[in-house]
C-alpha cells in the first residue's frame, strides 16, 4: 500500500508540475479526484444534481486558482477545501439539508430477509450519523465518502494525523456500540 501511495503522490506531482506548465494536463488532475469529489459532496448535498453542479463549480475554480496552488503535497487538501466551500456556498443558497443516510449505495441482496435486515440497519445508522455534531460527521464524510487519507483530512481541517484517526476510530466505535445497542 505504501509503495502505491508514493506512486500515486509522485504520479500526482508530475502532474501539478505539468498542469502548471500546459493546462490540458489539469484535465488529468480532474480524472484523478472527480469521482472522489463527487461523492463527497453527493454526501453533503444529497442528490446527484447538485453533487454534479458543485462539482463542476468545485473543478472550475480549482482550474482558475490553480496558478495560486503552493505544492506542497496536499493538492487533495487544497481541492477539498474548494469543495467545501462551494458546498456552502451552496448551502447559503438554498438554506437545504439532507439526509447523510441518503448517500449509502442500495446493495443489492438475493436474500430478501438479509436485504430488510440491511436496511432497518441502514436506517437506524443514517438516524444516528444525523444525530452527530456536524464536526463529527464532516469527518465521515471525508474518510469515508471523499477517501482521503488521515494526512489529508488532518491538513484540511488543520488538526494532527494522530488526532484526526483517533477521532474517527472513536467516533466509529461508537456509531457501532449504538448500532447494536439499538438492534438488541
Amino acid at each position: 500500500m505504501a509503495l502505491y501511495s508514493d506512486r500515486l503522490l509522485t504520479d500526482e506531482h508530475q502532474l501539478i508540475q505539468a498542469a502548471k506548465q500546459d493546462p490540458k494536463f489539469f484535465g488529468e488532475l480532474y480524472k484523478l479526484y472527480v469521482k472522489r469529489v463527487f461523492n463527497y459532496l453527493y454526501g453533503r448535498l444529497g442528490t446527484s444534481e447538485e453533487a454534479e453542479d458543485v462539482t463542476s463549480q468545485t473543478f472550475l475554480a480549482a482550474f482558475e486558482a490553480f496558478d495560486g496552488y503552493r505544492q506542497d503535497g496536499h493538492f487533495s487538501s487544497w481541492l477539498f477545501k474548494i469543495a467545501r466551500n462551494k458546498a456552502m456556498d451552496h448551502f447559503r443558497q438554498k438554506k437545504k439539508t439532507y439526509p447523510f443516510d441518503e448517500t449509502v449505495d442500495v446493495l443489492e441482496y438475493h436474500d430478501t430477509l438479509r436485504g430488510i435486515e440491511h436496511s432497518e440497519q441502514k436506517v437506524e445508522l443514517g438516524k444516528l450519523i444525523m444525530a452527530l455534531p456536524e464536526k463529527e460527521r464532516e469527518l465521515l464524510r471525508l474518510r469515508f465518502l471523499a477517501e482521503m487519507s488521515y494526512p489529508e483530512i488532518a491538513h484540511l481541517v488543520h488538526r494532527n494525523e494522530a488526532a484526526v484517526k483517533k477521532s474517527i476510530y472513536r467516533l466509529l466505535a461508537r456509531l457501532h456500540s449504538q448500532l447494536e445497542s439499538s438492534n438488541g
